[in-house]
């Protein structure tokens, strides 16, 4: 309804202000008098509120000649407005921290005292920040092109912070991403929905009770979701049959390799590395290098992995941490000692900091044999089993050519999702996704 008013002229915090008052108005009359057509009814009494307001103030007297003659509400599909709201809320005009507030408020539908509280700042400071924002989208031109992929950024954004306050953030995410894909068929909606799910479906064993984490080959993979994992991957492969390959969906099809794996040592890192290589492609983004050098070091050995990271800027996000795990790896822990005391120094989240000066307190011993049992050069295995190309992903994802694996989701040791303890798929900020 918001989105109708400002459609229609008005502006933002006027359009708010005014679905509220109709709100009230539905609440005194619907119980004794309902509307056959409750939203129309909505949307009809939101502009004349609208309008009463402008009429009543003052300093805009000289927009009545244009006012006076109110329309009659024309039918606009629910999806077009939704959209074009998404673009509104993520204009390029906005900060991120702005644009994904203003999404959570007005999308959404959070309260600016839950949105305050999920941030952990004080509400003034909150209600500020959602004045400014509207402020500065009251004046964007309304027949300007909106840009999908800030969109998603935002949204990625809003998934990112993850859990928090009265407000889980990232189930919120999810359902703001699964209006997004009805009003939108790009598959890249459809691949950051499936990124989502399959980070989301792990939730409940990526921390121990006292908060602290727990490492992706530690994990109790019984209690991933595997009702969301086959929503996922099935998803995954209706986007991927569409052949417009973008860096959500070849994240999304890392998480759904993770979630193929019965245990951490059955990971097909092979074709991770083969994913990387066009997350890479598709994006040149350093962090996806970066997170590469850990696939590389799982599938060739950390010596390789060594060698890619030695080809990329020290001073990256987690840096320290991604070449603690690979000397760690190699049997250097001396080394890994020192690097994860260095990356626990730099750690942006308290969670994050104790996990890795415990790690750098006492690196282990065992992950070497284990890796080195189960791990097969690159050169010695099968192909893929799901494409990596635009070409070639129309392959079934998730599914293995052995007749004794089960296709994902179907039962509780198959069709599991990672998107890595803070190395997998994750740009922009570098805490949770």
């Amino acid at each position: 309804m918001i989105a109708v008013l400002v459609h229609r002229g008005a502006d933002f915090a006027s359009a708010e202000d005014a679905v509220q008052d109709a709100l009230v108005r539905a609440v005194q009359k619907w119980p004794a008098d309902p509307p056959a057509d409750a939203k129309g009814w909505m949307i009809t009494t939101s502009w004349r509120c609208f309008l009463d307001q402008v009429r009543s103030d003052s300093a805009r007297r000289a927009r009545e000649d244009l006012i006076d003659a109110e329309p009659t509400p024309e039918p606009v599909p629910a999806g077009d407005d939704t959209l074009w709201l998404y673009f509104l809320c993520a204009h390029p005009s906005l900060s991120p921290a702005s644009a994904v507030a203003l999404t959570l408020r007005a999308v959404g539908g959070l309260t600016t005292k839950q949105i305050a509280q999920a941030y952990l700042v004080p509400k003034s400071t909150m209600a500020q920040r959602i004045s400014r924002a509207k402020r500065t989208v009251g004046q964007v031109r309304l027949d300007q092109p909106g840009d999908l992929g800030t969109v998603l950024r935002v949204l990625y954004l809003v998934f990112n912070e993850g859990y928090g306050g009265d407000v889980d953030l990232a189930a919120e995410a999810i359902r703001l991403a699964r209006q997004l894909a009805a009003a939108n068929d790009d598959p890249e909606v459809l691949g950051l929905l499936v990124l989502f799910l399959l980070h989301h479906a792990r939730r409940d064993a990526r921390t121990r009770p006292d908060g602290a984490l727990v490492p992706l080959a530690d994990q109790d993979r019984g209690k991933w979701r595997t009702d969301m994992i086959a929503e996922g991957v099935s998803i995954l492969q209706a986007a991927l049959s569409r052949d417009r390959l973008g860096e959500y969906q070849a994240q999304a099809a890392i998480a759904a390799l993770h979630a193929d794996a019965r245990s951490a040592e059955e990971t097909d890192w092979v074709q991770i590395v083969e994913w990387y290589d066009e997350l890479v492609r598709l994006t040149d983004s350093p962090i996806a290098r970066l997170n590469r050098a850990v696939a590389v070091g799982e599938a060739d050995g950390p010596r390789a992995g060594l060698a890619e990271l030695d080809r990329l800027d020290p001073t990256l996000p987690r840096y320290a941490a991604v070449s603690a795990h690979l000397y760690e790896r190699s049997g250097d822990l001396a080394a890994a000692a020192r690097l994860f005391a260095e990356a626990a120094e730099r750690a942006d989240n308290v969670a994050e900091r104790n996990h890795l000066a415990l790690r750098g307190a006492g690196p282990r011993t065992d992950v070497t044999r284990s890796r080195r049992a189960s791990r097969t050069s690159r050169r010695s295995r099968p192909s893929p089993h799901f494409g990596t190309t635009a070409r070639s992903n129309r392959r079934r994802v998730g599914k293995r050519d052995s007749p004794s694996r089960s296709p994902a989701g179907t039962d509780s040791r198959s069709a599991r999702p990672d998107l890595g303890e803070g190395r997998e798929c994750r740009r922009g900020r570098q805490g949770r996704l």
